[in-house]
């Protein structure tokens, strides 16, 4: 019997490929099934540059759409100026940048370009939003002053977190924000900020962040029917690595 085509939403991979790997085998795949990355491909465990690699070649089997991250943008940034950011450094770059070391000029052409492809957000045709960090105009993304809150934001969801869903969504005093779409979906801020390990829904906000850099584990979920599925603890995966906890 052939299945309906899903739409699944990927966490923040962070150099992780043996979890990315493991996820996609858990997904099994079928033909139509669409696939949303949420951004941060890169920085934390050390395979980042061959987490590239996987999604380029990923993109050609499979119906994809990649979002940007705030530290793919640092990693954009690098390929493009041969300059690393001290502050990227100190938060995964420089696992990222030895991930590269036996990369010719042309292959980090090749990634260049799949860094400079990358969507700030995205809307499907059911008017959810797919973004990876937030945004801050009462008019959407697409209004942002600062593009780069769309991968550094994070009072969105700090509002959907404090939101009192005894509000109507009729009221005057309903957030803004939250009304402009059906259901929103963000990575960036892990779960585990929050002692849980899976992903977090908060008013119509989803989190699908559950900190792969770190101690978690890398997830996947269908949108429509919110099954998930997680990899083991990446940590385990790599363990004698540190990750973004050293």
């Amino acid at each position: 019997m052939k299945k309906n085509p899903r739409k699944i939403v990927v966490g923040d991979i962070h150099g992780a490929l043996k979890a990315l790997e493991q996820l996609v085998d858990l997904l099994n795949l079928s033909e139509g099934d669409q696939l949303i990355f949420m951004g941060d491909y890169v920085d934390g465990w050390s395979q980042s540059a061959q987490v590239i690699d996987f999604l380029i070649n990923f993109e050609k089997l499979h119906s994809s759409i990649f979002l940007r991250g705030n530290h793919d943008d640092w990693c954009e940034s690098w390929l493009k100026k041969a300059k690393a950011d001290k502050e990227w450094l100190m938060h995964g770059g420089k696992a990222t940048i030895s991930s590269y070391a036996d990369y010719t000029q042309a292959q980090r052409s090749i990634h260049l370009a799949f860094f400079e492809n990358l969507q700030n957000y995205f809307v499907d045709d059911s008017n959810r939003l797919f973004i990876h960090a937030g945004f801050s105009s009462m008019h959407g993304p697409a209004k942002e002053y600062y593009e780069s809150n769309c991968y550094w934001d994070r009072t969105l969801w700090e509002m959907a977190l404090t939101f009192d869903n005894r509000i109507d969504t009729e009221s005057t005093i309903y957030p803004k924000r939250l009304s402009l779409f059906h259901e929103i979906y963000i990575g960036h801020t892990p779960t585990l900020n929050y002692g849980l390990t899976v992903p977090m829904n908060a008013a119509n906000v989803w989190n699908i962040d559950t900190g792969a850099a770190f101690t978690g584990r890398l997830t996947a979920m269908d949108i429509d029917t919110k099954e998930c599925w997680q990899t083991d603890v990446v940590q385990n995966l790599y363990p004698n690595e540190k990750g973004r906890n050293g």
